[in-house]
C-alpha cells in the first residue's frame, strides 16, 4: 500500500499520538497524514453486509409486508502499519440503504430484526422477480499505536450483491370440510 507519500508542505499532520510520528524539516522525510488515515480506511475489505429477507427461501406474496434486516452491526477493527507507525482503524456500520428491486430504496440507521419485529418491510405491488440488496455505509476512527481515539472525516460505502426474490400472488381457495 503506498500511502504517506504526501508532501510535507500540503499536508495535515495527524496528531495525539503517544508514538512519535515524522516531523517535516529540511529532509522533507514523509509525514503521517489525515489523508493517510482515510485512504487506508477506505481502501479496507469492509463486509458489504448480510441481507436476510423473511419470508426465505426467495418467494414472498404481492401486498405482503416483507422483511428485511442484517446482521452485519457491530465494528469492524484492524490495525495496520502506516510510514512505520501502527493505526488501528475502526469501521461501524452507520447507514444501512435498502435497495428493493423495484426502483424503492430506503435508509435506515438501523439493521432492522427478524420476524416478529418486522421493522424494516416492503410490499410489492405487482408480481414480478426482483432483486434487493443491501448497502451498508461505514464511519471510522482511528488511533496511532496507544494514542487516543480520533474520528476518520468521512463515510465508505459497501454496495452488497442482490438476492433473487419472487413476488407471487395467492388465490384463496375454500375446502369443504
Amino acid at each position: 500500500m503506498a500511502v504517506g507519500t504526501a508532501a510535507c508542505s500540503a499536508a495535515e499532520v495527524v496528531t495525539g499520538s503517544e508514538i512519535g510520528v515524522a516531523v517535516c524539516g529540511d529532509d522533507q522525510q514523509p509525514t503521517l497524514t489525515l489523508a493517510d488515515v482515510q485512504q487506508a480506511f477506505a481502501e479496507l475489505k469492509l463486509d458489504p453486509g448480510t441481507l436476510v429477507i423473511q419470508p426465505p427461501d426467495g418467494l414472498t406474496l404481492v401486498n405482503f409486508k416483507t422483511n428485511f434486516y442484517t446482521t452485519t452491526t457491530t465494528p469492524t477493527t484492524l490495525t495496520v502499519t502506516l510510514l512505520d507507525q501502527p493505526v488501528t482503524l475502526e469501521a461501524t456500520p452507520a447507514t444501512y440503504t435498502w435497495h428493493f428491486g423495484d426502483g424503492q430504496t430506503t435508509s435506515t440507521t438501523e439493521p432492522g430484526a427478524a420476524y416478529p419485529a418486522l421493522t424494516i418491510t416492503h410490499e410489492y405491488l405487482r408480481k414480478g422477480d426482483y432483486r434487493p440488496s443491501l448497502s451498508t455505509t461505514y464511519t471510522g476512527r482511528y488511533k496511532i499505536g496507544a494514542g487516543p481515539w480520533q474520528t476518520i472525516p468521512g463515510t465508505v460505502t459497501i454496495d452488497g450483491p442482490t438476492q433473487p426474490l419472487r413476488a407471487i400472488e395467492a388465490q384463496p381457495k375454500l375446502v369443504g370440510y
